[in-house]
């Protein structure tokens, strides 16, 4: 079966002819609608070995005369309106967003599991190691005290040295691998070589494990770190994306979480069905006249976005934007006393209830343009 693509605007249209598997029968050309073009374009169609079929686009009524003479024709046309195109599209990148939230999940739990097990070996080699630096992590996954783990395995492999030899050799390392350099930082890292007694032995052996430790870390630290790029791409192509990223508490690894959880909120009819689906809806303890005001939350919807929803929280607690009425609301719940939960989980709520009246009005506005 052949494929014809149309293009449909205002006094002409581009029109694709392609068989089946993608073979380019006619590649994009333009028609005027006129009479002759018309008439030219349904000669060409059934021309062309096969059956064909043509699908246009629903735009106005421009479409119309070209889609009743290919009709009468005998061809099987079908007009498609361009917003069902661009909302099947949306759809899939949602669909691909969550998939590739719950990988990302996946590969950090772990991540997790992994950097656990390095510093349960390293605390038998070189204890502490893991506290000296603070960097985030590389694009490419790395981070540095792993990185200064791979190098300086054991505290044999530093205190056998002088504390200058030691500084000069620290200050190549980060200059081989882009770090910056801190004597002071060298220094205290030299002092406390001298302290600690390692349990397991400066050999190969020992080598080995902790290699092998430090390997498996990296190339997960590194999926990681590719999931969150491709998700941070892939939600800047969802129509929502600035209102979101606008957000107090959002980020570039938090906002395309979002996203891909709550998927699109015009589906949601009003804010407390967004809540519900967050589980941070309170309960309903009611029977006959009475009824109890104070109730848990559900925690019946979406566990992986109540969990988004926290690191939110948490992200808003520390960087304390005074501006923003979810920090205000978070901090006046704290001051009262109230438990870390219940002003979490409150916050939370406040928080969907203003994503789903920006986002909602923004998504409507684009809409009606």
């Amino acid at each position: 079966m052949n494929a014809v693509g149309i293009d449909v605007s205002k006094g002409k249209s581009m029109v694709v002819i392609l068989r089946p598997f993608g073979e380019i029968v006619k590649s994009p050309f333009e028609i005027k609608h006129s009479s002759s073009d018309k008439s030219s374009l349904v000669n060409l169609i059934k021309s062309v070995d096969g059956e064909s079929r043509v699908v246009m686009e629903h735009t106005g009524r421009y479409y119309e005369a070209l889609a009743h003479q290919l009709s009468n024709a005998g061809i099987f046309t079908c007009a498609i309106n361009p917003k069902l195109i661009k909302d099947f599209d949306n759809d899939s990148l949602r669909n691909q967003l969550k998939t590739m939230n719950r990988q990302f999940g996946f590969y950090m739990k772990h991540k997790t599991a992994m950097k656990n097990n390095l510093i349960g070996i390293l605390d038998k080699t070189f204890p502490g190691v893991n506290t000296f630096f603070d960097s985030p992590a590389r694009s490419d996954g790395s981070q540095k005290w792993v990185d200064f783990a791979s190098s300086y395995w054991h505290a044999d492999c530093i205190r056998k040295m002088s504390l200058n030899a030691f500084t000069e050799h620290y200050q190549n390392w980060c200059k081989r691998k882009k770090y910056n350099f801190s004597k002071s930082k060298a220094e205290e890292i030299y002092g406390l070589s001298k302290e600690l007694v390692p349990i397991l032995p400066k050999d190969e052996i020992t080598k080995l494990i902790l290699k092998q430790a430090i390997d498996q870390l990296n190339v997960v630290s590194k999926t990681v770190e590719e999931f969150r790029s491709i998700m941070y791409k892939t939600a800047s192509k969802l129509p929502e994306f600035p209102v979101v990223m606008n957000m107090k508490g959002v980020g570039p690894s938090l906002g395309p979480q979002l996203m891909a959880e709550i998927g699109d909120v015009l589906r949601f009819t009003h804010k407390g069905a967004l809540t519900a689906f967050a589980g941070v809806d309170p309960g309903v303890n009611e029977s006959g006249s009475y009824a109890q005001k104070s109730v848990p939350t559900t925690k019946r919807g979406s566990s992986e976005l109540r969990k988004t929803l926290f690191q939110v929280m948490d992200i808003l607690i520390k960087t304390k934007p005074q501006e923003d009425c979810v920090y205000k609301f978070l901090d006046k719940k704290r001051t009262q006393g109230k438990p870390y939960y219940v002003y979490m989980t409150a916050g939370a709520n406040k928080f969907l209830r203003i994503y789903y009246g920006r986002v909602k009005e923004y998504l409507i506005t684009l809409q009606e343009y």
